[in-house]
């Protein structure tokens, strides 16, 4: 099992933000990245989006980074841990910067980021950025096919609806072969047929748990599906938000659980598929305390969950 380690103040939502996180500065994510990476976490991922809409604000907060750009940053104060996001919002970008810019940021970390593509769910963003939310899969599916061409072609060559492009060159391609690795985002079943035909990864956030090996029967059913390694990612705390962002009890993910209910949840949703999660930090005071606790989780239970 790979563990996140989740950086506070990476969003304020209301339903799993502890107070104190609010007051947590860049450089405060900064000296906890480093930190993570020095215990052997596996991976930070990175929360976007770009304006949220003021009806929004009291579920979802108002503070998300651009993923991208905070991955390369944390991928040049580190040294070791992956950077990924949860999730990059796919037909919010122009794919042919957005490319070059995941491209460059695995250059410069030889090798270390990662993405996880999502449609979106906020109409009123869409809106505010011109693009069509009723479209957002087709885009989505345009965008990752192009971004895909871009990063392994020597001579790349496009032709779509939303985004064209010939008689190019690109460089630098990723460090990683034949690209950086790309994961999807969410539970429909045009995410998982999205999941199989682009992805190595898929991240879970509204599928129950007991669901999960199903939808992976589903991923892998699929004629894209070609038998790559396939990672799956269902953090202990998922459930405890809802749709919209609603906060919602989830007793088998609360804070604060045993080393032995930890790691017999772990266990638990290992057999189901997954390979990738976290553990939700119990209430603390500080920086300090929430690195206590991050240590904890490495020293104690990851030795113990394979």
């Amino acid at each position: 099992m790979k563990f996140v380690f989740a950086l506070p103040h990476m969003l304020r939502l209301k339903a799993m933000m502890q107070p104190w996180e609010a007051e947590v500065t860049g450089a405060d994510q900064t000296r906890m990245a480093r930190r993570a990476d020095e215990l052997g976490y596996d991976m930070i991922a990175v929360p976007e989006h770009f304006v949220i809409p003021a009806e929004h604000v009291e579920l979802s907060g108002p503070h998300y980074l651009s993923s991208t750009v905070a991955q390369a940053y944390l991928a040049g104060a580190t040294q070791r841990i992956r950077l990924n996001s949860c999730i990059t919002v796919l037909p919010l970008q122009n794919p042919i910067v957005l490319a070059k810019a995941l491209a460059t940021a695995d250059w410069m970390s030889s090798g270390r980021m990662m993405v996880t593509f999502g449609v979106g769910w906020l109409e009123r963003e869409f809106e505010l950025l011109g693009v069509p939310f009723k479209e957002r899969g087709r885009i989505a599916d345009e965008y990752l096919a192009a971004i895909v061409e871009l990063w392994t072609s020597e001579q790349p060559t496009f032709e779509g609806r939303y985004v064209s492009f010939n008689d190019v060159a690109f460089e630098p391609k990723p460090v990683q072969r034949p690209h950086l690795p790309i994961w999807i985002g969410g539970d429909a079943d045009a995410a998982m047929r999205r999941a199989a035909k682009f992805a190595s990864g898929w991240w879970s956030f509204l599928t129950p748990p007991e669901k999960i090996a199903e939808r992976i029967d589903f991923i892998k059913s699929q004629p894209e599906y070609d038998g790559r390694p396939f990672e799956v990612v269902h953090g202990m705390g998922t459930n405890r938000v809802g749709e919209g962002h609603v906060a919602q009890d989830d007793p088998n993910g609360r804070p604060g659980m045993s080393a032995a209910e930890i790691v017999d949840r772990l266990g638990w949703l290992s057999e189901q598929g997954v390979t990738v999660s976290s553990v939700p930090i119990p209430a603390v005071r500080d920086t300090e305390q929430y690195l206590d606790y991050a240590q904890w989780v490495i020293e104690e239970i990851k030795p113990q969950v394979p």
